[in-house]
């Protein structure tokens, strides 16, 4: 007749191989994933549905079936201790891994490989003598009075697994200390009631709980590190759209100076000193790793603009109204735009351009509205090879919006002709801190 402990331990086992494939499942279905550290949370969680697969066919065959089935029991308890033990010096090279150090090498991964060594003798031992545990004939599991010494290698490893731990503490994240302590200590405490109360099964449940915190915390710390990356790319961008500066607007500005310099030496003076300003801004912009107030952008669009109205002198007109200036945006986000405008709007002949910078204070963030008089900007046209730049320069901009502040980028068209740009970042992103 089952008992209401064996009842228990089979529902206890079946909710653990759920939390084991859910594990597994996680791991296969995730984008963000370390290729190296999604393989091993594969092969972990396979080791681990396979441990409690063999719980659950041991306490079947051990509770409900009769005593021919034996050696299935034998089989079953024997793999339910191999796979239980092999997970823990694959937590020590993952430790080692995640903290930045040598594994296989190792000192701590050497003594792990040789306390699982000992333990897998001690296991192979146990099959032909009654010292441990042993199976009847009539399929009746017995603890003998060395059974302990069977515990005595796993809870050494997970004394080493946390020793591994503290060691290395300082080189991984806060995040990764409390995932990897909650899987040393949760096992090592049901290890320790299951010693103490025979007939209750604790390990299966604590080891897939316990598993799956620690995937839940990679995962997230991989995610973050996902994140990161799309941001560094993301400037790295920037820093190449700076150093690859389109060469006919610097040839053109430098013939300007040239001209200016005989023509009205006062001007070109006043060209130098913006196209200074402007080459400084644009390499400063590189060194910047985050948000920077909307006034610095506004300022680098000043001297942009002040360098073409030099340049087209009577064929470009600039408005700004930005009474609100009090937040952030990403760096070389609104000067792009408006450099856009001007490099397809002026032409010597027809009507002046006519470009207007305002901003707006809405109810849950702040709005940039860059306007022009333009012959119109489709960003959803097919784009040929002569006219891949803007749309180039757009899907960086919308990219580094949508990271670095959440923000959004629109562009419409105005009546009478032209383009309207509307640049939205929300307030929890954007105050001045």
């Amino acid at each position: 007749m089952t008992s209401f402990i064996d009842l228990t331990n089979f529902g206890v086992a079946c909710a653990g191989l759920i939390v084991a494939f859910i594990g597994l499942f996680i791991t296969l279905g995730s984008p963000y994933m370390d290729k190296g550290i999604r393989k091993y949370f594969e092969v972990f969680f396979s080791l681990l549905i396979a441990y409690i697969l063999s719980d659950l066919f041991s306490q079947i065959s051990l509770t409900m079936l009769g005593s021919d089935y034996a050696i299935l029991s034998r089989v079953c308890v024997f793999s339910e201790s191999f796979f239980s033990a092999i997970l823990m010096p694959m937590l020590t090279w993952f430790l080692l891994k995640c903290a930045g150090k040598k594994t296989y090498n190792n000192p701590y991964f050497v003594v792990a490989c040789i306390l699982f060594i000992s333990y897998f003798i001690t296991l192979i031992i146990t099959q032909f003598t009654r010292h441990i545990y042993f199976i009847t004939d009539d399929n009746v599991y017995h603890r003998g009075p060395l059974y302990p010494t069977l515990l005595i290698s796993p809870a050494l490893l997970m004394l080493l697994n946390l020793t591994v731990l503290i060691r290395y503490r300082k080189s991984l994240s806060s995040r990764l200390i409390k995932a990897f302590s909650i899987y040393i200590i949760v096992p090592l405490i049901c290890m320790l009631i299951q010693m103490c109360m025979y007939g209750l099964l604790l390990i299966v449940i604590g080891s897939s709980v316990s598993s799956l915190f620690l995937l839940t915390y990679i995962h997230r710390e991989q995610m973050d590190v996902y994140v990161a990356q799309r941001e560094e790319n993301a400037r790295a961008q920037v820093s190449i759209n700076v150093l690859q500066m389109r060469p006919h607007f610097i040839y053109n500005t430098m013939t300007s100076i040239y001209y200016l310099c005989e023509q009205n030496p006062k001007k070109a003076m006043e060209m130098i000193e913006s196209f200074t300003n402007y080459l400084r801004k644009n390499f400063q912009a590189i060194a910047k790793h985050g948000t920077i107030p909307f006034r610095e952008e506004l300022e680098h669009v000043r001297t942009y603009l002040n360098i073409e109205q030099i340049r087209f002198e009577g064929k470009l007109f600039v408005e700004f109204d930005t009474p609100h200036m009090g937040f952030r945006i990403p760096p070389l986000t609104l000067q792009p735009i408006v450099e856009n405008a001007v490099k397809y709007g002026v032409d010597p002949e027809l009507d002046p351009l006519y470009i207007s910078v305002s901003t707006n204070e809405t109810e849950d963030g702040n709005e940039i509205i860059v306007t022009d008089n333009g012959p119109g900007f489709d960003e959803n046209e097919n784009t040929a090879d002569n006219n891949r730049e803007p749309h180039i320069a757009i899907n960086n901009i919308r990219e580094r919006l949508s990271m670095m502040c959440n923000g959004t980028i629109s562009f419409s068209a105005r009546d009478g002709g032209g383009t309207i740009v509307r640049i939205y970042i929300p307030r929890n992103y954007s105050s001045i801190s």
